[in-house]
């Protein structure tokens, strides 16, 4: 619409407001007839929304009840603690120049952390490393040593913390995904503690973590098989609103067309309807609709259907 029509169409919704009556007049009959035909057609869109539920009571089937994704997933959550929601710990200053004086100082403190942690004195041994961090920030020993303690007193966030900041300076140290595989068995996340064991054992095997790991992969693997069957069934559900819709639309412009005798806005917009005839019969084709979900989620799976033609027909009418 060009800015005159739109400005002359907003004046007369303007004059519309302060004199309602206006619309009563006879040079606004075709305005009202318009008007008339469109509440039509948005009633009846209106009743789509309504119409799964309408539909399933005809066919006596209960409406979708909600559901928990984790209703049907059992698993073992001895040991599985609740997260630490302590302030972060300090890291140290990437920037420091360092100098030898400051790197000697730092492996004494780390001696120091060493005789108070076989002690038992935990906290001391947090303190000793974390002087330790700042007079030599780029090593990555320091801050899995560190998270090594923080597992012991059951702080697994920290701890992840520091093995994410190990690991990003040193992505071969393997103390550090060994540390942060241990954290995450605390707080049950097993998807995430089989990957980072196994990249302990790759960098930096022994068999204590290797036993942790064949005890996590079952657990791992569960997870993934209870994801992706949820995923399937979210997915099928999205389908079958998809086709409720239609198949309540087909019926709207089935009984507009039967009901209206003259050419009007309704059968313009069933003429419409047909034209983009191929789109509907695509949409309700669940072969079309997972394709056209998996390249949505991921753009490169495209690849996977440049031959299908039905599909790439499908997708550029909708792009």
């Amino acid at each position: 619409m060009d800015p005159k029509s739109a400005g002359d169409l907003q004046a007369l919704l303007s004059l519309y407001k302060q004199n309602p009556t206006l619309l009563r007049a006879k040079q606004l009959s075709f305005l009202r007839d318009s008007l008339d035909s469109m509440g039509d057609i948005i009633s009846g869109f209106q009743r789509i929304e309504a119409f799964p539920l309408r539909l399933r009571k005809e066919e006596g089937k209960p409406a979708d009840q909600p559901t928990s994704d984790e209703s049907d997933l059992e698993m073992e959550e001895e040991g599985v603690i609740k997260p630490d929601e302590d302030d972060p710990q300090e890291m140290g200053d990437e920037n420091l120049e360092m100098t030898n004086d400051m790197k000697t100082e730092a492996e004494q403190k780390k001696e120091e952390a060493y005789a108070a942690l076989e002690e038992g004195e935990l906290q001391n041994a947090i303190d000793l490393f974390t002087e330790a961090i700042k007079l030599n920030p780029k090593s990555s020993h320091l801050y899995a040593n560190r998270a090594s303690i923080f597992v012991r007193m059951q702080k697994p966030n920290a701890a992840i913390r520091d093995c994410n900041k190990a690991s990003e300076l040193n992505p071969e140290d393997g103390q550090a995904y060994k540390w942060r595989g241990k954290a995450h068995m605390l707080l049950g996340h097993w998807e995430e503690a089989a990957e980072d064991l196994a990249l302990g054992c790759i960098w930096d095997y022994d068999d204590d973590t290797n036993a942790l790991l064949k005890e996590v992969q079952p657990k791992a693997l569960k997870m993934v098989e209870h994801h992706t069957k949820h995923n399937r069934r979210r997915t099928l559900k999205k389908i079958q609103k998809i086709q409720e819709r239609l198949d309540w639309t087909k019926y709207i412009l089935e009984e507009q067309e039967r009901a209206q005798t003259g050419e009007n806005t309704w059968q313009w917009m069933v003429r419409i309807c047909r034209r983009y005839l191929d789109f509907f019969m695509a949409v309700i084709d669940p072969r079309i609709i997972l394709a056209w979900l998996d390249v949505t989620w991921n753009p490169e799976n495209i690849s996977k259907y440049r031959g299908n033609h039905k599909f790439m027909k499908f997708i550029g009418q909708v792009e």
